[in-house]
């Protein structure tokens, strides 16, 4: 059941992801930092799709990806279509990759220690819903900020 449910959620809100991206009026907004805001809402979908293609695909589905943690911050003036596209693309992945593990796989220690601990690849699964989600909001502030007036 969990497994199920983590397909359908993860694939819920990665639909939301191009919503959001899709909603700005301005492509060049979503590029924009303010003051106290650190990351744009570009660069956080970018960190999105790498960290689940590199964390659920690339770890737990085997497909391959080079994951350049450092340019999901630092690259500038991506094109929406282009970052729909790999949006799609890491839809794709997640649920091909949750769609084929058991309920055994999941229950088994998560391959790599990123939080510096182990844990268990359900447990694991779980931070990386939350961790979309905490960008998802942020990108959704960082939209309505930018385009306040």
């Amino acid at each position: 059941m969990l497994l199920e449910n983590l397909e359908l959620l993860f694939a819920r809100d990665l639909e939301k992801l191009k919503t959001e991206i899709s909603s700005y009026k301005d492509e060049n907004n979503l590029w924009q930092i303010r003051a106290g805001i650190l990351n744009s809402g570009g660069n956080l979908a970018l960190h999105l799709v790498g960290n689940l293609k590199h964390f659920v695909g690339l770890v737990l589905g085997e497909f391959s990806y080079s994951r350049e943690r450092d340019k999901e911050f630092s690259n500038k003036n991506i094109p929406v279509a282009d970052i729909i596209r790999s949006i799609d693309e890491t839809i794709t992945v997640v649920t091909a990759t949750l769609s084929k593990l058991t309920h055994d796989d999941i229950a088994r220690i998560y391959p790599q220690k990123p939080l510096g601990t182990e844990m268990t690849t359900a447990n694991f699964l779980l931070h990386l819903y939350a961790h979309l989600n905490y960008h998802l909001g942020q990108i959704n502030y960082h939209r309505r900020i930018v385009e306040a007036n």
